[in-house]
């Protein structure tokens, strides 16, 4: 339920204020007050797109502000599903700068203008005269049967495991392409691994080979320069080992002179050791320092085999060759394991399909046996409206039990005749403006008293009838508003007089600049409104008389 809509500087409007009530909320004025523009600033909060040109004053934004009692509605998901705050009372604000830049929020929360609209299509139904889209619309008709058949939780338990049989399938679709590609492979794939593990690599295997190969290939100036260390420091005439070997000799003799020569003769010692240790070391390194041309040979084809198999999986380590061994691997492993998987979903799909199928065929037992309800309550409602003629025919085309879709196995369609005579046929062809505005307002008032709709404005949809057929059109929207909020704009005084509430809309230009106003009217100002409605604008006694009779008899 719409309970307070603000505005500001839109259009005609600088700074208005709307608290609308529960039942049938009437909105009348001259042509031109301005009716039209509460809608339009209105249709902003429900996520349709504004231009700049049309704001009061270019210089500040433009702000419209929805509250809405929505705890009846059952929308919470919506709320979760979109990460916004749920409160029984939500406010949606749009904010419009003159520059066009738009910005939107639901309980202050921004969204994007996609969301607002989702979620205002919930919120409130605007439905003119000229609004026939719905009616014809494939999923409206639908809603309709499904409403007066009662079945919600049904629908419900069918359209979540459509949604999972649809899940399923494409997952089952996606691992049956995936098995198909991998099979299609699976010898290619078996050649590279096979080719990889035969290989045998191990991840620093490369490095360690070509250290040892850059050795054999040196080696021959490695034991050259071994052996001419050994020699200087050990074998020669004048070798280091030798003359360090005389100067300790020296040092000896002058120890018995001083103290510290001893502890310099120490070390000296102390390093020939070292160094004597150092040459065995030398001439060990040079004995064990061959020129092996057959190691050299298996290093090099062991390497090739490394950079050959690097280059062909566009590589430079072992680790990365041993990375695509693994993934080969699983792609071996996946198409010999797969088809497990893949007859498992097979079979969950299967039972999914068996479980739509009986859901489906409640479905459409339910809505075939609400389809003659819907006929005849619909007529009933028209014929008081003044169509008596006017025929309603619901057409269900029942597919093949395998045939299921989102809503089942039922392929609803209504064909429609206003006068005696006339072949059915699809409403959009057949039914002037106001006569399919009279057949929303009957559908509409079927359905409001099977489920909770949002609020409903009507537009001038009474546009085109008079006298006894106004009567029972406000008749109508009198027991439509039982059920729900019902805001509408008239220019009959039979309908105007049906409202629970009466709201005045008109231009306000005592000032140097027009602006649109509206105010809630007491008994006695729709009494004089009604009047006018009947009379004009100077209302004789007998209008007067005559309005506080519709009021009386409403």
């Amino acid at each position: 339920m719409l309970q307070q809509l603000k505005i500001n500087n839109y259009a005609l409007i600088d700074n208005l204020e709307i608290t609308f009530n529960r039942g049938l909320n009437i909105l009348t004025g001259e042509t031109g007050a301005g009716k039209s523009i509460i809608l339009g600033a209105l249709s902003l909060i429900l996520g349709q797109r504004a231009e700049s040109r049309y704001f009061f004053n270019q210089q500040k934004k433009c702000i419209i502000e929805g509250t809405f009692h929505i705890g009846e509605f059952h929308i919470k998901a919506f709320f979760e599903d979109n990460d916004l705050d749920y409160a029984a009372e939500t406010v949606l604000r749009r904010e419009i700068s003159a520059d066009g830049k738009s910005r939107a929020f639901v309980n202050d929360t921004p969204v994007n203008l996609n969301t607002l609209k989702q979620l205002g299509e919930r919120l409130i139904d605007i439905h003119s005269q000229h609004a026939t889209l719905e009616i014809n619309d494939a999923a409206f008709q639908l809603l309709v049967i499904d409403s007066v058949a009662k079945h919600p939780e049904l629908l419900n338990e069918y359209q979540v495991t459509y949604r999972l049989f649809k899940t399923s399938s494409a997952k089952l679709k996606q691992l049956q392409d995936e098995s198909g590609k991998a099979k299609s492979e699976l010898d290619y794939h078996q050649f590279q691994y096979d080719e990889l593990e035969k290989a045998n690599l191990s991840e620093d295997e490369q490095e360690k080979l070509e250290q040892e190969l850059y050795a054999l290939n040196n080696a021959g100036d490695i034991k050259r320069n071994l052996l001419g260390a050994h020699y200087l420091m050990q074998e020669g005439e004048t070798s280091a080992l030798i003359q360090l070997r005389d100067a300790a000799h020296q040092l000896s003799a002058l120890e018995k002179f001083n103290p510290q020569i001893q502890e310099l003769n120490q070390r000296l010692n102390s390093t020939v050791i070292e160094l004597r240790d150092i040459a065995a070391e030398i001439e060990n390194m040079e004995q064990r320092t061959l020129i092996n041309e057959e190691r050299v040979a298996e290093i090099n084809e062991r390497l090739s085999l490394i950079y050959a198999l690097q280059k062909k999986h566009r590589v430079n380590t072992n680790a990365e060759l041993l990375q695509i061994q693994q993934e080969l691997s699983d792609k071996i492993q996946q198409v010999l394991f797969g088809d497990e998987e893949i007859e498992e979903l097979q079979q969950q799909i299967n039972h999914q399909a068996e479980v739509l199928k009986k859901l489906a065929q409640q479905l459409s037992v339910n809505r075939t046996a609400a389809i003659p309800v819907i006929e005849k309550q619909v007529q009933q409602t028209l014929a008081e409206m003044g169509m008596a003629n006017a025929t309603l025919k619901i057409e269900n085309t029942i597919s093949a039990e395998s045939n299921f879709d989102q809503n089942g196995i039922d392929h609803i369609r209504f064909l429609f005749s206003a006068n005696k005579g006339y072949t059915l046929s699809e409403m959009s062809k057949v039914a002037s403006g106001g006569e399919l505005s009279r057949l929303m307002l009957s559908i509409k008032s079927l359905i409001a008293s099977n489920t909770a709709l949002p609020t409903i404005i009507f537009d001038e949809i009474d546009t085109g009838v008079s006298g006894e057929v106004a009567n029972k059109v406000g008749q109508v929207m009198e027991r439509l508003a039982e059920n729900l909020q019902v805001i509408t704009i008239t220019h009959l005084p039979q309908i105007a007089s049906k409202g629970d509430s009466h709201y005045f809309i008109y231009k306000d230009d005592s000032a140097a600049t027009t602006y649109t106003r509206i105010k809630p009217l007491s008994n006695n100002e729709r009494v004089v409104e009604i009047a006018k409605m009947l009379s004009g604008n100077n209302p004789g006694e007998s209008a007067l008389q005559n309005a506080k009779e519709l009021l009386a008899g409403s």
